[in-house]
This record gives structure tokens, sequence and C-alpha cells, in this order.
């Protein structure tokens, strides 16, 4: 098992930036591909960014990409989000998910096997 717990969500204006970090515990003598989600209160979780377990490989929503970097040091288990110039629309809950399950970069909630708790994000205008 793996236990993942996301911290670093808040409220901001837009065109602010946050750094969102997601600890990974547990079984992590392997490294898992790792991503980020967000979700609005009636909305599917979304995907929004991924790494694979090396760091080597990132993928991006298009609705981020040259806003947010996903990034990760294995030596503290965790994998960070860098989210600049946010925009109201990126307001959301981020869940960070990890699965052992398949070396790609995988886009779909469903593949993810480990999820967070969530943290709250919010930018106003």
């Amino acid at each position: 098992q793996v236990q993942l717990v996301e911290s670093g969500g808040g409220a901001v204006q837009a065109g602010d930036s946050l750094r969102l970090s997601c600890a990974a515990s547990g079984r992590t003598s392997r490294t898992y591909v790792t991503g980020w989600f967000r979700q609005t209160p009636g909305d599917e979780r979304t995907f929004v960014a991924g790494i694979s377990g090396s760091g080597a490989a990132t993928r991006y929503a298009s609705s981020v990409k040259g806003r947010f970097t996903i990034s990760r040091d294995n030596s503290k288990n965790t994998v960070y989000l860098q989210m600049n110039n946010l925009k109201p629309e990126d307001t959301a809950v981020y869940s960070c998910a990890a699965t052992a399950r398949y070396s790609a970069i995988a886009s779909f909630s469903a593949d993810y096997d480990y999820w967070g708790q969530g943290t709250q994000v919010t930018v106003s205008s």
C-alpha cells in the first residue's frame, strides 16, 4: 500500500503561483507513475499532469501546458506541481494519484490505484 498526502493548496489571486506537494509513504521502495487531477463540484476528475517513475517523462493537459510544471524528488518520495499564472478556471480540488500498473503516464483516473485526500486551490479574479 502507498499513502499519498497533498499540501500547498490555498486561495490566491489570478496571475499568482502555488506549488503543490504530494508526499508518498508506505511501499515506496519502487517509484510509481504519479499524476495530478482536479475536480470541481458536479464534474468528473480531470487529468492535469503526470510524471514517470524516474521523472524523465512528463505529460500535461492542454489547459495547463506552459503554466504548470510537474517534477519529483524520489529521495524525498515527493512529487510537485508548480502552478504559475493561475486563472480562476484553475479553481478546483487537486489530488495526486499513483499507479504501479503502468510505466507510461496514464491520463484516466481509473488507471490509478492510490489517491490522496485532495487540496483546495481557489483562484479569484
